[in-house]
């Protein structure tokens, strides 16, 4: 067995990894450890390791844990929000002067960090097509530190190939790091195929029921994962116990909410593919998707999420956002309940007039598990 194969099967993992019954009870639920602070044996003789909860806290452990072990890491970590994984690993990772590829199609949160907040730190990014590895290559300097990367991507669901990519960051000396919010580590795990980190929104499919918000770092080695965890402690952003306990919650399920996902989302794509007010479905296991090859190598399946243009333009596109009932008019994404969204106006409003602006007449759908034939004639009567 290799360092990052899963020594037992991914619902088993979910369940179990991290998750022993509390020894004192026998619960075979983690508790929710809502404490500060703890008693130590003396000065110096601490408990299990746990002195502060910002440091360290039984609940969030057991999510940690759980998280490298689902995505066959060295050490997984929790934080409060995805951008604050995102952040903690920027900055633990570059410094002034350095630079880093992003991706042209990247989330709109992510790029704000990048285009708002590091820049004025001195560190130094290119966009690149990231399913064009010789774009990518282009884009490499002396000083880039690191590759990032989301496939699919947000929201135009582009598939990027990550063996290619980690070969093309490590030859530079760079770290390849993949935001793998959209697939999940059910249907993708990049460490196996050459990622240094991967990057979680908790929020979405991981948690899975819109009611928490958190995010996630899992490095595929130790020594990276020990300087990541230090910069956790140090900045702070980390996740709080009952929400470490409400994503553990959601991961034990996440196997078959994928599925469910998944294959409702084949079928709305069935449906807006021969539907005459769309003229174009952005969704990587159609065949004619440019990525759909590359896709059907390291996912396990092509997931919920669902983009696509509306022949009428912009306009048309708002109102059919707005005419859907089941389908909730929100941001975020990954939640058991079905979202539809108009990414120009709501989640990337921040790349507007960039490189990374999305088309005005796309709509992105978030594929809940409801009765697919609910939701199908939700989206017949929306799209009129």
């Amino acid at each position: 067995m290799t360092e990052h194969q899963l020594p037992q099967g991914f619902e088993t993992l979910a369940i179990h990894a991290g998750q022993e019954a509390d020894p004192q009870t026998g619960a075979v639920v983690t508790p929710i450890y809502q404490v500060s602070t703890y008693k130590q044996d003396g000065v110096g003789g601490l408990r299990g390791g746990y002195e502060y909860s910002r440091s360290a806290n039984p609940t969030r452990t057991a999510l940690e844990e759980c998280l490298a072990a689902l995505e066959g890491g060295s050490r997984g970590l929790a934080f409060a929000s995805g951008l604050a994984a995102e952040d903690t690993l920027l900055r633990t990772v570059l410094k002034p002067g350095d630079h880093i590829v992003i991706p042209n199609d990247a989330y709109g949160g992510t790029f704000r960090l990048f285009a708002k907040v590091l820049s004025r730190w001195g560190v130094e990014f290119s966009v690149a097509n990231m399913q064009d590895l010789a774009d990518v290559r282009a884009q490499l300097r002396p000083a880039t530190r690191a590759v990032w990367v989301e496939t699919p991507s947000n929201p135009l669901l582009g598939i990027a190939d990550l063996a290619g990519l980690a070969e093309i960051a490590h030859g530079a000396g760079a770290i390849l790091v993949v935001d793998n919010t959209f697939a999940s580590p059910y249907l993708q795990q990049p460490i196996a195929l050459g990622a240094d980190v991967v990057v979680h929104s908790t929020t979405k499919y991981m948690g899975g029921h819109s009611d928490v918000v958190g995010g996630a770092l899992v490095a595929a080695e130790a020594g990276l994962g020990e300087e990541l965890a230090y910069h956790q402690n140090a900045m702070g952003a980390v996740s709080g116990p009952f929400d470490a306990w409400l994503v553990l919650r959601g991961i034990k399920t996440l196997g078959v909410r994928m599925d469910r996902h998944s294959s409702n989302a084949e079928k709305v794509v069935e449906l807006l593919s021969g539907h005459p007010k769309v003229s174009q479905v952005l969704y990587p296991g159609l065949p004619e998707h440019p990525g759909h090859d590359i896709a059907a190598k390291q996912m396990k399946a092509f997931g919920g999420m669902v983009s696509f243009r509306v022949a009428g333009g912009e306009a048309a596109a708002v109102e059919v956002c707005n005419r859907a009932e089941l389908f909730t008019l929100g941001e975020s994404l990954g939640g058991v309940e079905s979202l539809i969204e108009h990414p120009g106006r709501m989640t990337h409003a921040s790349v507007a007039g960039s490189a990374l602006e999305v088309p005005a007449d796309l709509v992105r759908v978030s594929v809940g598990i409801e009765s697919i034939d609910d939701l199908l004639a939700d989206l017949q009567r929306a799209l009129g």
